[in-house]
């Protein structure tokens, strides 16, 4: 006759909460909130925490524990609940005098100051409630002549009573509903895992949704020892013997308020006691708190519910399996001077200039840098486009390369990974091309790249009638030069060539920013570059003159007399550079942007 075995559970550290659209898990070392936004999409924002030393001992001290849990659970739930109603809120009206002062003055949301208020009047209220109210109800109103322990006893009921209305009351909210449902799907989450099922919608839906260890059990049996210890107490200490009416209810009320901790620590010892018993016993024990979940504070949750309970209790149990796992943040709306500061204060951490959030929000939002101001509001799908940039920035990804395209001198230049990202200081380059050009001139650009400087110089030489031509060994960056002319349009020739091989007849302006980095210091090179940018347009060879040394042994067929060569250089290079030129007139040498010496008109 064989036995039956029962499935040992596996017993999590890892405890919820409901909250708006979503539940928020908590594990050892970090806590998830996941929330399903207006789109429809499951966000999940994980924060790790840290203990100081004296809070990770006291976490290890009965009684003691169940104190400082309270408090930590209060406070981290509050937050929880204030962040969820960020993701959820879509307000698209203009903002409020206050709320531009809140985000400008306090660098904060005003949400968050109206949510912090109704926390601080609901703990008031709570207070009159289940403290107040029940005092002055026995001591002025209701008179009966009993015993003055049972005086204490019917006291506690009163409290209990008030109690289960109030969570009946709760139950007319149609917000709270589905906050309960969320509950729901929290435990049957727990449950699932702790049955050792797999983490799936199905086995999650089909699991339990009352839990031993949830909050609703803690506070009925929080409130059944408040009635037998303040029962006791304030019998065996005399208060009854208090002849002022209002003495003694504020003497009843400063017990209950110096105990409060005391009982809170009690009941959570009792709470994680019959946890561990699942006798018939122990399920009497545990009974009325598990009724009270079924009746009041948990409802059936719906498979997408349980999606989300999924995701933040894996998220929780993956943060706490992986230390080097970072936080994340809820994508939200807001106001443009509280968004652009959490931008760049990630940006800073992660070593990336500051000035790249400014350009984001400015292409996202459709506003100029300059234009900045309280008043511009970032909207969610905003919000969110500027997330998914931010993200691939982080992971190394040049800027342009994610917008798509560029400013490069009054024309918009489309970027990808077959061409190098135009540099403010060539802008300088194209520049002097422009001032140097005259009426019919003929002018070639070697090594175009994403062709910015020919299409920049036809564009702004249209009166003059000159004729660009602009020439590179990559096809792939060629492409991009003929959309970036399309893009403009503009006129130029375009030639597939290694250098002057494929190209015919003379220029009277040959313009080049060729590859100029030594083969060696190209691992050096910030990711952003290394990893992304062609190498093909960065590796100059072993020295970084390999270009050059061709442009001075062929510039000579191909420069008409009185013509122009503009170069750009690294760096150091540009003596060893004008060594391999020696045929020509005068050269005049030209500082960047930043003051350094980076490009030179050899004139022939």
């Amino acid at each position: 006759m064989s036995k039956k075995t029962k499935t040992k559970r596996i017993m999590t550290s890892i405890g919820g909460q409901a909250v708006m659209e979503g539940v928020m898990m908590s594990g050892k070392t970090a806590y998830a909130t996941a929330v399903r936004d207006p789109d429809g999409e499951i966000q999940v924002e994980s924060v790790r925490v840290e203990s100081s030393p004296s809070t990770a001992r006291a976490r290890k001290v009965p009684f003691v524990r169940g104190i400082v849990g309270l408090f930590t659970s209060f406070g981290r739930g509050i937050k929880t609940l204030m962040r969820s109603s960020d993701v959820y809120a879509e307000d698209d009206s203009e903002p409020g005098r206050f709320e531009k002062w809140c985000a400008d003055k306090l660098h904060c949301n005003l949400m968050d100051i109206i949510t912090y208020v109704s926390v601080v009047m609901g703990v008031i209220l709570a207070v009159g409630i289940f403290y107040i109210v029940p005092q002055i109800l026995f001591t002025y109103i209701v008179k009966i002549n009993c015993h003055e322990a049972w005086h204490y006893v019917l006291l506690g009921v009163v409290k209990l009573v008030i109690f289960l209305l109030y969570l009946a009351l709760m139950l007319l909210m149609p917000s709270m509903k589905r906050m309960y449902r969320y509950h729901g799907a929290e435990h049957k989450t727990i449950n699932c895992y702790e049955s050792g099922k797999e983490l799936n919608v199905e086995n999650v839906m089909a699991s339990s949704r009352i839990h031993d260890r949830c909050g609703t059990s803690f506070l009925f049996i929080v409130v059944i020892v408040n009635i037998v210890v303040f029962s006791l107490i304030n019998w065996g200490i005399g208060i009854q013997n208090i002849e002022n009416a209002v003495l003694q209810v504020l003497a009843r009320l400063g017990v209950e308020i110096v105990l409060f901790p005391i009982l809170m620590g009690v009941g959570y010892e009792l709470l994680k006691l019959f946890a561990h018993f699942h006798g018939k016993f122990a399920a009497a024990l545990k009974s009325p708190g598990a009724l009270m979940q079924k009746v009041f504070t948990t409802r059936e949750p719906d498979e997408e519910m349980c999606e989300v309970a999924i995701a933040a209790f894996n998220r929780a149990m993956e943060m706490d399996a992986h230390p080097e796992i970072e936080e994340t943040k809820f994508v939200t709306a807001g106001l443009l001077p509280q968004k652009l500061s959490e931008t760049k204060n990630l940006f800073k951490k992660h070593g990336i200039d500051e000035s790249d959030a400014e350009w984001i929000y400015s292409l996202v939002l459709g506003v100029k840098r300059s234009e900045f101001s309280v008043n511009v509001k970032v909207k969610p799908q905003d919000a969110k486009r500027i997330d998914a940039i931010e993200k691939r920035r982080i992971a190394g990804e040049p800027l342009w390369y994610i917008m798509g395209d560029t400013e490069f001198y009054g024309c918009k230049i489309k970027v990808d990974e077959r061409v190098l990202i135009p540099r403010p200081e060539t802008e300088l380059l194209a520049e002097s091309v422009v001032q140097l050009a005259e009426k019919g001139n003929k002018i070639l650009d070697l090594c175009t790249g994403s062709g910015c400087i020919a299409v920049s110089v036809a564009k702004a030489c249209r009166d003059k009638n000159v004729v660009v031509t602009a020439a590179d060994i990559s096809e792939d960056a060629l492409d991009v030069a003929k959309e970036n002319a399309e893009l403009n349009n503009v006129n130029v020739n375009f030639v597939k060539s290694d250098m002057f091989s494929d190209l015919h007849g003379r220029y009277n302006i040959i313009v080049c920013n060729p590859p100029y980095i030594k083969t060696a210091e190209i691992e050096d090179l910030p990711t952003e570059i290394k990893d992304h940018e062609p190498v093909i347009a960065l590796d100059g060879g072993e020295d970084g003159l390999e270009f050059y040394r061709k442009l001075s042994k062929d510039v000579y067929r191909f420069i008409a007399r009185g013509g122009m060569l503009l170069l750009e250089y690294g760096e150091g290079q540009l003596e060893s550079i004008l060594h391999l030129f020696p045929k020509r007139q005068y050269f005049i040498p030209v500082k960047d942007l930043s003051g350094l010496d980076r490009f030179v008109k050899i004139a022939f």
